[in-house]
């Protein structure tokens, strides 16, 4: 599989507010690669996934996309192009059903005509979101929850997801088996870069990561050669 660059990311400063939370920022995702990024809370993890969805915009550097500029196009504009943000929290819509929250994911121009072809899709992927089709989102345990949303971004055709803090909340056999959901969408070419506090699974699951401290690139590197760093034993592992 290509290893070329499909997001490149270059020396962004973003604000929230008055508050700067990302500091001349770079980094690239390679196609078909699962991505970490790693780091404290409020180390800017999910503020720089906000600034690639076009949820909020840098105030400089850039961001691009398969050779495209989309530093400051909309999200609408981004989802359609390919990407699609799993949010921290399992942001369902929980008065529906499990169907009706699956086909939301649908509503991009590129996905529209293939909805009933990639719904098959996950539903084989997550056999338990078709027994549940009709059932009230609401219900669903956390797990299946976290199903739902990956289901539903997935609805979008993505070349690219984004997800942040999947395993929060879920039990450690949960979280065993999406991460293990999650390479099987990467083997059918979908590119993953993922936001996870823990960051020995980080490390396991990942190719490449990225750490960020206060808002800065702090290290970057082969996952497996980064856990043999000295800072990120002693930062991280407590070795």
């Amino acid at each position: 599989m290509s290893k070329q660059a499909i997001l490149k990311i270059n020396n962004i400063d973003v604000f929230r507010g008055s508050f700067q939370a990302l500091w001349d920022v770079s980094l690239d995702v390679r196609r078909g690669e699962m991505l970490a990024l790693i780091g404290a809370n409020t180390a800017g993890k999910s503020t720089l996934l906000d600034a690639i969805s076009g949820l909020i915009h840098p105030t400089r550097g850039s961001i691009e996309f398969e050779g495209w500029d989309i530093t400051y196009l909309e999200p609408y504009e981004i989802v359609d192009m390919g990407i699609t943000h799993i949010t921290e929290g399992r942001e369902i819509f929980p008065e529906i059903s499990v169907l009706n929250n699956l086909i939301i994911g649908a509503y991009a121009p590129r996905a529209r005509s293939n909805r009933e072809q990639n719904l098959k899709k996950i539903y084989e992927i997550f056999p338990v979101l078709e027994k549940r089709k009709e059932q009230i989102a609401k219900t669903l345990s956390g797990g299946e929850q976290q199903m739902l949303v990956i289901g539903r971004g997935l609805m979008s055709k993505p070349k690219l997801m984004l997800i942040d803090e999947m395993s929060l909340g879920l039990a450690p056999i949960v979280v065993n088996e999406i991460f293990k959901t999650l390479k099987e969408i990467r083997t059918a070419g979908i590119t993953i870069l993922f936001v996870e506090q823990n960051v020995r699974k980080s490390i396991e699951e990942s190719e490449r990561a990225y750490i960020l401290e206060n808002g800065r690139i702090a290290l970057s590197g082969i996952s497996a050669e980064l856990c043999e760093e000295e800072r990120v034993k002693k930062a991280y592992f407590g070795i």
